[in-house]
């Protein structure tokens, strides 16, 4: 069966309330878009979602808390949503702040593999109370679990029929580690060519582990905070 898909509401058909899902995306760059949007459409609720931050107010992972579609976020950075806020205050939101460095590593963790690691980040903080934590080489270091989800949502600039996927710049601090840490990873890109099209040195996620991957389209890449100046 071939993983292509024509759309990302067919991509996404089967993803159930309560899902777990790991979502790539620095900021608003690299954001998957079309899948978050196809999600919003199905209406599925009570997700927990796993990302660097939750977007803002109306854009990438915002869609999805604006809809009440969230029930928990596991993130290492809110600050730029106030509906985030609103949520999280009101104790309609579930939220576990994580160390980016931390979150960074138990998503690749779990995509390894890796059940559990070792890391100074966190100890002697909140962070640390009730967790196990060790001395190496006379430092403590705190116990940190890896991150899995069900399904994991990335977008990639390129990426061919089969699966392998090419990240541009920023796009690539999140995405593949997320893309390796679900059971089943739902990729959508911006140019979609043949197998044997990228040149292997290139691929930044083989294709082995990518089960669905689609065309995006009307990326709107909107920026998050845009400075100017007048002109001269």
């Amino acid at each position: 069966m071939g993983k292509v898909f024509d759309s990302a509401d067919a991509a996404v058909a089967d993803i159930p309330d309560g899902a777990t899902i790991a979502v790539g995306g620095f900021g608003l760059c690299g954001n998957p878009e079309n899948l978050i949007r196809a999600l919003h459409r199905k209406g599925v609720r009570n997700l927990t979602i796993i990302s660097n931050n939750c977007g803002i107010d109306g854009e990438g992972l915002g869609i999805l808390l604006d809809a009440g579609q969230v029930r928990k976020i596991i993130a290492s950075y809110v600050g730029e949503n106030r509906r985030f806020e609103q949520l999280f205050l009101s104790g309609d939101l579930e939220v576990e702040l994580v160390p980016q460095g931390t979150l960074a590593e138990a998503i690749r963790a779990g995509g390894a593999g890796i059940p559990a690691f070792y890391t100074a980040t966190g100890v002697g903080t909140l962070r640390a109370e009730g967790r196990e934590t060790r001395v190496f080489d006379g430092r403590e270091y705190l116990l940190e679990r890896a991150l899995r989800a069900d399904f994991a949502l990335v977008k990639a600039w390129k990426g061919d029929r089969g699966g392998n996927l090419v990240y541009r710049k920023t796009a690539r601090n999140f995405n593949p580690m997320v893309a390796t840490c679900a059971l089943i990873t739902i990729a959508e890109v911006e140019v979609l060519v043949d197998k044997g099209e990228i040149d292997p040195d290139l691929v930044h996620t083989p294709a082995i582990f990518v089960q669905r991957i689609l065309q995006g389209t009307e990326y709107r890449k909107p920026i998050e905070k845009r400075t100017t100046r007048p002109r001269a």
